[in-house]
């Protein structure tokens, strides 16, 4: 496991971020116990060493349009490090995937696709993917009904990580 640096109220910054990206930070500084110069400087430093990727908004899937949510596993035809990047490559350029792993097992990747409904699934199929010469196989299978999705990651395994819960220097 690579070093964290973090302590518990960094764990309280992140899990509150997690919860709502939205929050101001007075609101920030109120939850985790915080004044808001030092809350302000600790997010600057989580965004800034990467813990923080990126805000947004997560969006209804229905509401925009986007009915149906197909997981599609698919085969590299010849494997080799070419053909494998070619392919995360081509599927990193499609709006319709909004998520893609190299997975170990059957499938070299599994894809999620979000589409309006199956017909604009079976487009992409035939003109996208069915294109792509380094496929040598794809499985769909159609989501019925989403359980949970977008969740928080979970970060108890860190509480026993980190380091104690002395502030730091420069953030206090």
């Amino acid at each position: 496991m690579p070093y964290i640096n973090l302590d518990a109220i960094d764990l309280k910054i992140l899990s509150a971020l997690q919860g709502d990206g939205r929050l101001t930070n007075n609101e920030l500084a109120d939850q985790v116990g915080l004044s808001p110069s030092p809350c302000l400087r600790r997010v600057r430093r989580l965004e800034r060493d990467g813990f923080i990727r990126t805000y947004r908004a997560v969006l209804d899937r229905e509401s925009v349009g986007l009915g149906l949510t197909v997981f599609v596993e698919i085969k590299v035809e010849k494997h080799s490090r070419d053909n494998a990047r070619a392919l995360q490559d081509a599927l990193s350029g499609m709006p319709e995937v909004v998520a893609c792993h190299m997975v170990s097992g059957t499938a070299d990747f599994v894809a999620e696709i979000v589409v309006p409904n199956l017909k604009a699934y079976e487009r992409m199929l035939t003109e996208k993917l069915l294109t792509l010469p380094m496929i040598g196989d794809i499985r769909s299978n159609f989501v019925l009904t989403r359980a949970k999705s977008d969740a928080p990651l979970p970060l108890s395994h860190l509480k026993r990580d980190v380091r104690a819960v002395g502030v730091a220097p420069d953030c206090e």
